[in-house]
């Protein structure tokens, strides 16, 4: 043989996962170039030239896919989020810039793509059809319909359309936004006509409203938003490719797998998702290798759970060349030590060894977004004035938002609250804070109002300008004065994070990318300062939840039940409709 038909690199007698069949077995894989060429007993293949990796003993897997997430959740930048998720094992994303999109449209969904150029791993977007979800409930700073699809999708790196969240309350909407519909089916048809995914977003549907949402997705939809087995089963039954989620404040992989463990469903259609993640986790926990060890924990097959972060969701995006390992596919491989716990020990791209236990290996340079996607928020300073509720009498009867931790779902309820002045107090006796949700984008000039039970909070308040899906003003606080300090200088920074207490601003974060993202710190600093502006919400607020910036974000997410702010007012979901924070 010449030396040009041996194999660069012979990851030798390891432990084979083979997603294909479901099986484990001692062999070898032979890497040429980036591709595998063989994967069993490759002795032939080892040349004078060839590098031989001694895996006895260790497993070796296909890189994991994490299929459904969004950079703009966790404040980094695509080259950020690599640098921490690539050590865990994660060699593909797709992401969906479903944010920037609500802030900046096509500029910020191009801009983000041009960046996937600058990382070794295989990122893809799918892009939103539809901002803003809900066109009559709140205001966006881009209106992305049916006449931008050829634009974008006919971009590079994009892949498809994402979550179709404007068509999630399907009765609603048919009622309320017709046209929403003609418009998405157009959208998809575009879509489908040049072979790409459509995501659904379909959280509580069954029957019939199920059947309307695959059909407006194309006929072949995913869902991310399944929170019980009965809906796992439902969908599962019907088509719909099962994205089971598991991120750092929605967790709902325990409840949806038990479709599989307890009903012996098939899981060719389960496929395991992140949606957002926080970046500490990604640096302390893991990424893919994370669910998926938490997948295990539930009693699923360790090559079960593998495949549905490689197989399933290569044939559910039909990415051919990843999500296997066998003759021909691209060498994205993983080498785990411990199968049960996910340890990961390296990981290959492309056929290069890119990480080692837990290290990046490679350079990865930062990246600095153009100015074009900065100073997204075009918003004047806010009054107390501005944010007061008001009612007659001693005391008000108020409508709460309720938190639910862990879940992009929240409850409702009521509560008698005092009235000083004209204006209706929170009370920390009873976990009743304000809540405010300020339009940033120019348009409007909204200011909506409202109140909210479950962060436990005694003092000040804290702002961000990541709010779902609108990326309007978000705050919460005890008193109106910490909230205005909080908004301002959110404001003044041009988009990010602001903690107030006893009317002084004690932490801050910059996300001057769409007030979304920050391209100032690489991954770690991130990680460092939100975990650092977390513990002072913690210490010196008393705020009880875990994960206070990203719960508070998806108060405002007008697709998921029930009650929700926006700019225009406090939603109820369900019934499509804005009601007044105060009981008339």
């Amino acid at each position: 043989m010449s030396g040009n038909e041996y194999a660069d690199i012979v990851l030798y007698n390891g432990q084979i996962i083979n997603v294909i069949t479901r099986e484990i077995y001692t062999g070898s894989i032979a890497i040429k170039d980036k591709y595998i060429v063989l994967v069993g007993n490759c002795d032939d293949l080892i040349g004078p030239n060839t590098t031989v990796v001694d895996v006895t003993g260790k497993y070796l897997a296909p890189g994991f896919i994490d299929s459904h997430m969004h950079f703009e959740s966790s404040m980094l930048t695509i080259t950020e989020f690599s640098r921490l998720s690539i050590p865990s094992g994660t060699t593909t994303l797709i992401a969906d810039p479903h944010e920037i999109a609500n802030v900046l449209g096509p500029v910020g969904i191009k801009a983000m793509a041009d960046e996937i150029k600058n990382v070794p791993n295989k990122v893809y977007l799918v892009v939103p059809a539809l901002t803003p979800d809900s066109p009559k409930l709140e205001t966006a700073g881009y209106d992305i319909s049916s006449k931008d699809m050829e634009e974008i999708l006919n971009y590079d790196n994009i892949i498809g359309i994402g979550e179709l969240q404007g068509f999630s309350n399907a009765k609603h909407v048919y009622r309320n936004t017709p046209e929403i519909v003609t418009d998405l089916l157009a959208s998809t048809m575009y879509a489908r006509s040049r072979n790409m995914v459509v995501d659904g977003n379909a959280p509580s549907l069954f029957g019939k409203e199920l059947a309307a949402h695959i059909i407006a997705a194309g006929g072949k939809a995913s869902c991310h938003e399944t929170t019980t087995k009965e809906e796992a089963v439902e969908k599962l039954r019907q088509g719909v490719y099962l994205f089971i989620r598991e991120g750092s404040t929605q967790k709902n992989m325990a409840e949806c797998i038990r479709a599989v463990t307890e009903e012996k469903m098939d899981s060719r259609r389960c496929i395991l998702v992140t949606d957002d993640m926080l970046p500490a986790d990604l640096e302390k926990l893991g990424h893919m290798n994370e669910v998926v060890r938490r997948t295990i924990k539930q009693g699923v097959n360790p090559v079960e759970a593998i495949q549905m972060v490689t197989i399933n969701p290569a044939t559910y995006f039909g990415l051919e060349d990843v999500g296997v390992l066998a003759p021909g596919k691209i060498a994205d491989i993983v080498v785990i030590s411990d199968l049960n716990e996910m340890k990961v020990e390296g990981v290959f791209i492309d056929g290069k060894l890119v990480a080692s236990e837990g290290k990046l290996l490679i350079d990865l340079p930062s990246y600095t977004y153009p100015d074009l996607v900065k100073n997204s928020v075009k918003k004047g300073p806010i009054s107390e004035r501005d944010i007061e509720i008001r009612a007659n009498g001693s005391t008000a009867r108020v409508r709460c938002i309720v938190l639910i931790p862990d879940q992009n779902l929240t409850g409702k309820c009521e509560e008698n609250l005092r009235v000083f002045n004209g204006i209706v107090l929170p009370d920390v006796s009873k976990d009743v804070l304000e809540i405010v949700c300020v339009e940033r984008h120019g348009r409007t000039g909204n200011i909506a109002k409202a109140f909210v039970k479950g962060f436990g909070m005694k003092e000040g308040a804290f702002a961000e300008s990541v709010s779902h899906d609108t990326h309007n003003i978000i705050a919460v606080g005890t008193n109106l004065k910490d909230i205005v300090v909080a908004v301002n200088r959110v404001i003044e920074m041009g988009g990010g994070i602001a903690i107030a207490n006893r009317g002084r601003i004690i932490g801050d974060m910059r996300l001057p990318v769409g007030g979304l993202i920050t391209d100032e710190m690489n991954g770690h600093e991130v990680s460092e300062k939100v975990a650092e502006l977390e513990r002072i919400v913690e210490q010196e607020l008393g705020c009880k939840i875990h994960g206070p910036f990203m719960h508070l974000s998806f108060l405002s997410l007008s697709t998921s039940p029930e009650w929700k702010i926006t700019d225009k007012g406090l939603i109820d979901v369900n019934e499509f409709k804005i009601l007044s924070p105060v009981v008339e």
